[in-house]
């Protein structure tokens, strides 16, 4: 029976071979060779397929692959790799003007220019040939054309007689071309000129009429050349060409003779087509050379086969080659044969279904012939779910089953195990994700696209996800994530299909190329090979190195063992090892301890009845039930079968002690090996590591597996126990011996993991550190290529770590590598790294690996690698946590204290740069919690002082401050308290530096009684009181930038030291003034306790030096703070001086803002007067609180008033020179009326400035009479004017308003006095200048009856006549004399008489009497009036009723104007006389005359009976 190939090795990636940027340049087309002979319509040679080789050439060796695609038909791609730099990220892409054949030679130019390197030789399927003298890659630049000068172009078709190109081959200086007539031709290009003779030659029969070409006819026709492969062998360049007949032969072109003709005997290859032909290289001392043709049969089923053989040399006088017997038929069972390579020993065969390596030198039975490496298709399958041994649709219902009563969670878990796998290195390929998001209709730029980090990957991933998910389902979003995997994988295995490989036996190299990336081959761990192996034969634990006592029982105890390990492995499947490892590495609600029991319960009672649910709903019913019986079946026949195994495993090993001893001896197999690190320099940045870094990942995942295994099986065994009769102090060893030390082996293989496969962390932007480092001061080279690639999804953490030390390939004495390394070299140089990560390079253990995880922090932290330390220290804390000896770790060693210490670093960067929010605040309290708890350990002092300090740490400092010996505990921790509390304030932190500025205050009297133990002196230079006052005033800027305004006041109290209280207090005044909160101090909401003085200083220091204008208003602040403390003097001080000073330093420029500044003057003097209306009126005074003056209050002022003395001003823009006094309500009352008229003024846009003066000029009433603000001019002189002088204003005021009644003759509006006074409150704000207290815009109750100049008139005359009787004839007056021939007013006539009617006769009165109307009628000449005014009173006079008849009579009861009537009549003769109206002035004297003779006869005999009633 044959046993199936053993896999010997694995594919590696290397690392940026999928995103090599390409500089693109054409070749030119070249009028000799393709306008003399047309592009035909055929192609004369192979057309293009996907192809791909590499060249080795130089010493150190450079590695020069090119790749042609089919899908690119008309370019070709050229790398140049070189061991010791990084992969190149730039590539030369040639375009051509036709597609190319699938071949291409490149060579060192061994003749050419030391500037162009290399000659590469191409054909396109039209038959032009081209040579390139190539530069190195890195040399060109784009551009649009090659240089015409380095380009060798001909046109073979005049040389092809009609025929075909079936076959290619190249040699320096000479091009080879196999026909379909089966001639062969060469072509020397490059070393000779195209003109030349002997360019081109056909390759004859025989040497002699080799040499006349075309001229002699064959002597045999051949069969068309399928393949040409040029070999050197001892000096000579040998051709070997196979024809389609089965002839092989052999030419020395160096004489162009043939030297064999051989028909191949190829067994069972009847109706067979022969496809390739390769050669090996032949060894110096060895005469054979290993030969190969590819032969397809297609008699039953097409299938594939290759012949092996050898050709013996012979050398003499003449070489002479012969063909021997076969060697191998190997039968190519799966896949197409894709490429072969030959040495003397061995033949590489690829197909598309990996590589596989036969010996040829061995056919014995006993030795393995034949091996195989995996493709990393197979890896990416496993990694997607596409492959049948690990399927999506398992993985769906162990999570269900795992996640039963946390439903929520389950989509989130589903899409990190995708998104983690997706991004996994290897799996990983940026040309592919693009190609992948194109399918989706998600385009970008190359720039876009290559800028993006891991994080904006994940982002747009799990967009498209739940953008396609029908709903937010986990089902949907599963299908989503199972939909994008498989579009993902085919486009995988579509665009990086392998093209070529390489295999250098000088070095042992085997390497592959594909599509769009390059790859190397590894060997196999030997516990991967363990794993692998699946028949008895193959697992062979003694060649293992297993330290095992009795070789054969106990082999056979470890066979069955691992046979159950590998039943509940299956019963499973490898998803759950998926899981368990997505619960420690990604941030699921259920911890990794859980979900052992979790699916040990799956193990024994199945999946839960929620997928059951999901069955149904996907299946239907019936499939659903079936498929539900189908699991239970075989639930029960997996438990049955495990039971019976494990009885027969104790029966044969006798008890299950002997059991626990083979699975704790094959424990040691799976920890990390301790090799021991010679050399600590970093490794530089080249393919090496990648190789290095992506090998390492596998291995690690296969290890942390394998011990995942053991721990699911072992913890088993404990669940059932029982049912397999395990003692108790078998079940207590398992407890407390194998499962930690499994843990163990699991953590550790976890951490090589996770090293390996995490990307690195782009530095924040505000990083400073980081960004400096992005500068490269005196920085190499490559740190600037690690630099650049920190965030990218292809630079792990790992890289990081290979800063710092030295991985060996091959030699380790070799500091920089000459060759690519080799499958063992890979495996030795991983065994490196995984011992340095775990033991370090001197390899000693330590406990719960605390201090190596330290180590590796550090490393970390000067990258900003925050995440990763974050995670590392976790799961490190974690661990040891779970172990009994942690109490014993904490109090005995520093290293834990180390690990908080740096923990709590890594968590304060990632609140200063990565986090927000709820986030953030999570991070800092995880900090602080970090910071207390390295303090409080024993050593932590030392522990600390030895931290590097170019670990990217903040500087601890601590060896300065104490020196490096022993320090007291409460001196220890005062500084490292004092230093968290920098560094929290250092990172805008308050809360975390708060916190421990109130710790550090709680160890200073403490550290202060303690003595330093060599010289006996204090440890600290300062006294407790500057210690304390420089903390308190720390926690009081602290608590103040929290905005605990509380908290920072008690501070200030608190503080010893009395010029750092004060300091803060200023401070605290300053930022609740700027907040706005000033209300907390002006509205009693905190203590004073003896600050109030202190207060009232600062915040009138800052009123005396701040702008007039700012808000709040610091004048504003201390009236309110005044008010609050019943000081109602000194608040009436302050606000009047901020009113002065409104008055006198603003300059007033625009309207708008003249206004606002009145308005803010008359709030003030409002509120002054207010609070002057609280104090008793024989104290109600100011000290308006001169600058200089003190600002100590008077707490009981004088019961008498003082004097109020003058300003004396200079000028009105100029601060007034004033002597000491005092102000009364009065004086501010005063000043509060001008500047309202000064407001109304404004607002009507005159410009009128106060003297200051208490006495207010004239001209401020008439401008306000012009500009209609009557109220407010009346309010001016009511307040400035009294007695005579108040009457001779009114006078004035309304001798104006008549004047404008009769410019206004008709109706003519007027704006009245639109504004009005209210009452003097002020109610201010601290932010805005109100208008309370100031004239109001709205228009007067009153003045809505008329609108006309004449109703004001009428409505202020009626108003203001009580305080000047004459004011009526003072209007009747101005409108006469104005205009003599005007009507009065029919309200004002009335005014005249209605004055005292019902107390006197005749027209007698006071000043606006009927008396004085009849004198102005007189005066103005409107006698008609005047008669008629006459006549009235007169017939009133004779008219009186009975009853007042005797009044009437009394003596002086009437009088009558009898001057001015007589007057009236000699005007009225004066008139007759000058002929002027005579008849109506003879009509009126004959009236006059009338009445007054009447009259006089009424006063005849009032007169006597006067008499007689006086003689009785």
């Amino acid at each position: 029976m044959a046993r199936r190939p053993t896999l010997a090795g694995m594919e590696v990636p290397i690392i940026g071979s999928d995103s090599v940027k390409w500089v693109e340049l054409s070749v030119a087309v070249d009028g000799d060779s393709s306008t003399t002979y047309p592009t035909p319509s055929l192609p004369l040679a192979p057309i293009t397929d996907d192809c791909a080789s590499c060249s080795v050439i130089g010493d150190p060796p450079l590695y020069v692959i090119w790749r042609i695609h089919k899908n690119l038909p008309r370019a070709i791609e050229l790398l140049e790799l070189s061991a010791n730099k990084e992969f190149p990220r730039i590539g030369l892409r040639i375009a051509f003007p036709d597609a190319l054949c699938p071949f291409a030679y490149i060579c060192k130019n061994e003749i050419g220019s030391p500037a162009n390197p290399y000659l590469l030789y191409t054909l396109t399927i039209s038959g032009v040939a081209y040579v390139f003298k190539l530069r190195n890659v890195s040399g060109y630049t784009s551009c649009t054309a090659f240089p015409r000068n380095e380009v060798i172009v001909f046109n073979l078709q005049s040389y092809l007689n009609n025929s075909t190109i079936t076959s290619v081959a190249a040699t320096p200086g000479c091009l080879v071309v196999g026909k379909n007539d089966g001639s062969v031709a060469c072509f020397q290009l490059g070393s000779l000129d195209q003109t030349a003779p002997g360019f081109v030659y056909e390759l004859r029969n025989d040497l002699g009429i080799s040499r006349l070409w075309g001229f002699v006819s064959r002597v045999q026709m051949l069969g068309s050349v399928q393949d040409l492969v040029i070999q050197q062998l001892h000096g000579l360049k040998l051709l070997f060409g196979l024809h389609s007949d089965g002839t092989l032969q052999v030419w020395d072109l160096s004489y162009r003779g043939k030297i064999l003709s051989h028909t191949m005997s190829i067994p069972n290859s009847e109706g067979a087509t022969l496809r390739r032909l390769w050669v090996g290289e032949a060894t110096k001392d060895s005469s054979l050379i290993p030969l190969a043709v590819l032969y397809r049969r297609t008699v039953d089923v097409s299938m594939e086969m290759i012949y092996v053989c050898k050709i013996r040399c012979s050398l003499g006088d003449k070489i002479s080659l012969s063909v021997e017997s076969t060697i191998q038929n190997i039968l190519l069972e799966e896949g197409e044969c894709i490429d072969v390579k030959l040495t003397s020993e061995k033949i590489w065969i690829l197909r598309d279904s990996g590589l596989s390596v036969h010996n040829l030198l061995h056919t014995n039975n006993n030795v393995e012939e034949m091996h195989c490496y995996a493709l990393q298709e197979e890896f990416v399958a496993e990694q997607l779910f596409q492959s049948p041994e690990l399927s999506s649709d398992d993985l769906l219902w162990i999570i269900h089953s795992i996640f039963s009563h946390t439903k929520d969670h389950v989509v989130p878990f589903i899409s990190s195990i995708f998104s983690h796998r997706l991004l996994h290195h290897g799996v990983h390929h940026s040309t592919i994700l693009r190609a992948t998001f194109m399918d989706y209709n998600k385009h970008w730029t190359d720039t876009e696209f290559q800028s993006l980090t891991v994080g904006g990957l994940k982002k747009e991933i799990h967009s498209l996800i739940y953008h396609e998910g029908v709903s937010e389902s986990p089902m949907s979003i599963f299908c989503s994530w199972k939909h994008f995997c498989t579009r993902y994988f085919h486009n995988w295995c579509k665009h990086n299909s392998p093209c070529g490989f390489l295999v250098q036996s000088s070095a042992s190299v085997i390497g592959l190329v594909r599509k769009s990336s390059v790859t190397l081959f590894r060997d196999m761990e030997k516990i991967e090979l363990l794993i692998d192996g699946s028949s008895d034969e193959l697992l062979d634990p003694i060649s293992f190195g297993l330290d095992l006592y009795n070789d054969e029982s106990e082999r056979e105890i470890l066979m069955e063992v691992l046979r159950c390990i590998i039943s509940v492995n299956q019963q499973l499947g490898k998803t759950a090892s998926a899981i368990f490892y997505e619960s420690l590495v990604g941030t699921s609600i259920i911890s990794s301890e859980e979900i052992i029991p979790r699916l040990l319960k799956i193990l024994e009672t199945g999946c839960s009845s929620l997928v059951s649910s999901f069955h149904v709903s996907d299946l239907g019913g019936d499939f659903a039930l079936e498929k539900e019986l189908a699991d239970h079946r075989n639930l029960r026949k997996f438990s049955i079968n495990l039971l019976f195994s494990l009885h027969a495993l104790s029966k044969k090993a006798d008890s299950w002690g002997k059991i626990l001893d083979v699975i704790e001896s094959y424990l040691q197999f799976l920890v990390p090996r301790k090799v021991m690190q010679k050399l600590d320099a970093g490794m530089s940045f080249n393919i090496n590591a990648s190789i290095l870094v992506q090998a390492a990942s596998p291995i690690a995942k296969s290890m942390f597996d394998s011990a995942f295994d053991i721990l699911l099986f072992v913890s088993y065994l404990l669940n059932i126990s029982g049912q397999i009769n395990m003692s108790s102090d078998d079940i207590s060893r398992i407890q407390l011996e194998l499962i930690p030390m499994i843990q163990d082996i699991v953590f550790g293989w976890l951490i090589i993991h996770f090293l390996c496969t995490t990307p690195s962390e782009s530095p924040a932007i505000e990083d400073f550190s980081s960004q400096l480092s992005l500068l490269q001061i005196d920085g190499s080279t490559d740190k600037r290529s690690w630099n650049e690639r920190l965030g990218k999804c292809d630079f792990p953490l790992a890289f990081i770590l290979l800063l710092n030390i030295q991985i060996s390939f091959g030699d380790p004495d070799q500091r920089s590598p000459q060759y690519l390394p080799n499958p063992q070299d890979i495996i030795g140089s991983v065994r490196d790294f995984t011992s340095w990560i775990i033991w370090g390079k001197s390899g000693e253990e330590s406990n719960l690996f605390l201090k190596r995880s330290t180590e590796i922090a550090l490393i970390l932290l000067r990258h900003s690698q925050y995440d990763a330390v974050e995670y590392l220290l976790t799961i490190v804390e974690a661990n040891s946590q779970r172990e009994k000896i942690f109490r014993s770790i904490q109090d005995t060693g520093g290293d834990w204290c180390v690990l908080q210490h740096l923990l709590g670093c890594c968590l304060l960067a990632q609140a200063r740069y990565g986090f927000h929010g709820m986030l953030k605040e999570r991070k800092v309290c995880k900090a602080i919690r970090c910071f207390f708890r390295a303090s409080s350990g024993q050593g932590a002092s030392q522990a600390l002082q030895d931290l590097s300090y170019d670990a990217g740490l903040p500087y601890l400092g601590f060896g300065e401050f104490f020196g490096y010996g022993c320090v007291a505990s409460a001196a220890w921790k005062l500084h490292y308290y004092q230093w968290a509390m920098q560094i929290f304030e250092q990172y805008g932190i308050s809360e975390g530096a708060y916190q421990f500025a109130l710790a550090a205050l709680e160890q200073v009297d403490e550290a202060l009684s303690q003595k330093d133990d060599s010289g006996g002196r204090d440890v600290l230079n300062e006294s407790a009181t500057a210690i304390k006052g420089r903390l308190w005033a720390n926690v009081f800027k602290f608590t103040l930038d929290l905005n605990h305004l509380s908290d920072a006041y008690c501070a200030i109290l608190s503080n010893p030291d009395e010029e750092s209280k004060y300091i803060c207090l200023r401070r605290f005044i300053i930022v609740l003034y700027e907040r706005g909160g000033m209300k907390i101090l002006c509205g009693g909401q905190i203590p004073f306790i003896g600050l109030a003085e202190k207060i009232e200083q600062e915040l009138a220091w800052k009123a005396e030096r701040s702008d007039i204008l700012t808000k709040p208003n610091p004048y504003k602040l201390l009236y309110a703070f005044e008010m609050h403390r019943h000081n109602w003097r000194r608040a009436a001080s302050y606000i009047y001086q901020y009113s002065t000073r409104l008055r006198t330093e603003l300059v007033l420029k625009d309207h708008q803002h003249v206004s606002l500044v009145l308005q803010e003057r008359l709030n003030a003097l409002s509120a002054a007067i207010n609070a002057l209306h609280l104090v008793r009126p024989a104290c109600a005074w100011i000290d308006p609180l001169l600058e200089g003056n003190s600002l100590q209050i008077e707490c009981y002022p004088s019961k008498k008033a003082k004097k109020t003395v003058k300003e004396q001003l200079v000028g009105d823009d100029v601060q007034p020179q004033r002597l000491q006094f005092y102000i009364d309500v009065e004086k501010i009352e005063n000043e509060f009326v001008l500047t309202s008229a000064e407001y109304l003024l404004s607002l009507a846009n005159v410009k009128w400035a106060s003297t200051g003066k208490d006495n207010a000029p004239s001209d401020l009433v008439d401008l306000l009479v012009q500009n209609n603000l009557y109220d407010m001019a009346f309010t001016v002189l009511l307040k400035f004017w009294k007695g005579s002088g108040l009457k001779r204003e009114l006078e004035k005021v309304f001798s104006a308003m008549s004047l404008k009644c009769c410019s206004n003759k008709i109706g003519s509006s007027s704006a009245g006095n639109d504004l009005r006074m209210r009452g003097l409150l002020l109610t201010s704000s601290t932010e805005d200048m109100v208008v309370h207290g100031s004239p109001d815009t709205g228009p007067m109750p009153q003045q809505s009856r008329g609108n006309t100049q004449w109703e004001t008139l009428e409505l202020y005359l009626e108003k203001y006549k009580a305080f000047h009787t004459g004011l009526p004839a003072t209007v009747a007056e101005t409108l006469l004399r104005t205009d003599p021939q005007t009507e009065l007013p029919l309200w004002l006539v009335h005014m005249f008489k209605d004055f005292r009617r019902d107390r006197t006769w005749g027209m007698t009165g006071q000043v606006s009497n009927p008396a004085s109307l009849f004198r102005l009628y007189v005066d103005y000449g409107r006698f008609t009036e005047a008669t008629n005014l006459l006549l009235e009173y007169l017939e009133s006079f004779a008219s009186v009723r009975p009853s007042e008849l005797i009044l009437r009579k009394r003596p002086f009861a009437a009088w009558f104007p009898y001057s001015t009537i007589e007057r009236l009549w000699c005007q009225l003769d004066e008139l007759i006389n000058l002929g002027h109206m005579v008849d109506q002035c003879d009509k009126l004297k004959k009236l006059l005359h009338g009445a007054l003779l009447n009259h006089l006869k009424l006063l005849k005999v009032d007169s006597d009976d006067a008499l007689s009633s006086a003689a009785c």
